[in-house]
């Protein structure tokens, strides 16, 4: 390897590595802050979390990784004519073309690389990640008495703690009232302090009560309700177990996940999307044979009813000819008739458009593994010439120009998506769309960028502008007066 080729890869493998991380962090504390709620009070041991999270990252890297070569193909170039080596080199006799070469060949591999990720790798990140935010969503939340306010997260109970101590392992002033009978507040337990710990299992709350009563109302008495009996005991300590907590998280069987579009690789959404297909043929054919067997009797009608060249049923005719019992028998059965068949068309229809979407969706997933590397390809092509173009290293303006592409080429797909869901557009078509718009970009940069074309340049433009004015000028005067 030439010193020029190994002086741009360490030029550029730098901020391609910082950048890669920088947007990965955005997108995970964008992550965290989508689902703080659903993690916030429930007890989840760090190693869950951090497993979560590394999940999730991994989920997140075909969007981090388009955007981290975009940013730092800018900034390597960017650096490079800040600092006139690019003028060096050229003046050295070494074109733009071949200081890129090796970038080239390195935004090559990463995109093969890309592509097997999203392969094989990616199905598995999403099995985990969904499965494990499934459990951890499902997830209770863990005990949490707070003094002074009636707490129901117990089944069939509310407890009400006056106060705690610091160490929050002694209560006082406790009050709890039984509602497992449905049938009120008819027994309630007062105690003056106690203490409240977890069971190892975590499934057992135990309370331990001191100095207390037990009051409750007698429901299995005659004519308990004119009588109102009422009994009271009194207690030196009490020990109250409340079970079916499970405050422990709960792990999901993953084979249920992997029936899921984005649990499978190239070769497995091929085969469910031919299933699938077929599957929707024969609904289709099973449908129309059972619309013709409700139509079957008109079919038999037809020769009765008709009259030369033309079908001119006669109703009324037929109708006067029966009783009024047959005629209203007669009506009843065809409103049924025409109800179960428009029922039968809603219900046909509306299967049939969520079949159509399913495989939609699997098409789409199919298409998203190969636009992957190829956007990371194309990104290369208008951040690399762009920063070649404007001169300026940093995370200053090539952070702004390099948000403003992706911004772009994220709208693009998310919208070609969206109309691939609908069916506006076919999802071969969709989800190219933004590789489709954005490919002439990077091939016109590339040409400007190697050709040395001021298209950014302030004085390249001012001359523009000049030019336009001049001809402005010149046109105001040859038109002539009105006098």
């Amino acid at each position: 390897m030439k010193k020029l080729d190994l002086f741009v890869l360490k030029s550029y493998i730098g901020p391609l590595v910082l950048t890669f991380f920088i947007s990965l962090f955005i997108l995970v504390m964008q992550f965290l802050w989508k689902y703080v709620d659903d993690l916030v009070g429930k007890g989840l041991e760090w190693y869950i979390i951090g497993e979560l999270l590394f999940y999730a990252s991994s989920t997140f890297v075909p969007l981090a990784l388009p955007l981290a070569i975009l940013l730092s193909s800018l900034m390597t170039f960017g650096n490079l004519g800040e600092q006139y080596e690019l003028v060096a080199l050229k003046a050295s006799g070494i074109s733009l073309r071949r200081i890129m070469k090796p970038l080239v060949a390195l935004s090559l591999v990463i995109s093969i690389m890309a592509f097997l990720f999203s392969n094989y790798v990616l199905p598995i990140a999403n099995l985990k990640f969904h499965s494990l935010l499934y459990d951890v969503r499902q997830q209770k939340l863990t005990l949490n008495i707070k003094e002074g306010i009636f707490y129901n997260g117990i089944e069939g109970f509310t407890i009400r703690v006056a106060s705690k101590d610091q160490d929050k392992n002694i209560l006082h002033d406790i009050m709890i009232y039984n509602h497992s009978q449905r049938q009120g507040n008819t027994q309630l337990t007062i105690a003056k302090w106690g203490t409240m710990e977890m069971a190892p299992d975590k499934s057992t709350l135990i309370f331990k009560l001191y100095d207390g009563y037990n009051y409750e109302e007698v429901t299995d008495r005659r004519n308990y309700k004119i009588t109102r009996p009422f009994q009271r005991s009194q207690f030196r300590e009490q020990t109250r177990r409340f079970g079916g907590l499970d405050f422990a998280l709960n792990r999901t069987n993953e084979e249920l996940f992997r029936n899921n579009y984005q649990m499978m690789n190239l070769g497995q959404l091929s085969q469910t999307q031919d299933s699938l297909s077929e599957e929707l043929v024969l609904r289709k054919k099973r449908f129309i044979k059972s619309i013709d067997e409700k139509f079957e009797f008109l079919k038999k009608a037809d020769s009765l009813l008709v009259s030369h060249d033309t079908i001119t049923p006669d109703t009324a005719y037929l109708m006067a000819a029966l009783d009024k019992t047959e005629q209203l028998k007669v009506m009843d059965y065809s409103l049924q008739s025409a109800r179960s068949v428009k029922n039968n068309i809603e219900y046909s229809k509306k299967d049939f458009e969520e079949r159509e979407l399913r495989i939609r969706k699997h098409d789409i997933e199919w298409h998203r593994k190969f636009t992957l590397s190829i956007a990371c390809f194309i990104l290369f092509f208008i951040g690399a010439p762009l920063g070649a173009i404007i001169r300026k290293g940093g995370l200053g303006l090539p952070v702004v120009v390099s948000v403003f592409f992706f911004v772009i080429f994220h709208i693009i797909s998310i919208t070609g998506e969206k109309y691939a869901r609908a069916g506006i557009l076919e999802p071969r078509l969709a989800m190219w769309l933004a590789s489709l718009v954005l490919l002439p970009l990077g091939i016109f940069l590339t040409y400007k960028a190697t050709t040395d074309s001021p298209i950014l340049e302030a004085d390249a433009w001012n001359r523009v502008f000049k030019k336009l004015l001049f001809y402005k000028k010149d046109d105001q005067e040859k038109i002539p007066e009105v006098k």
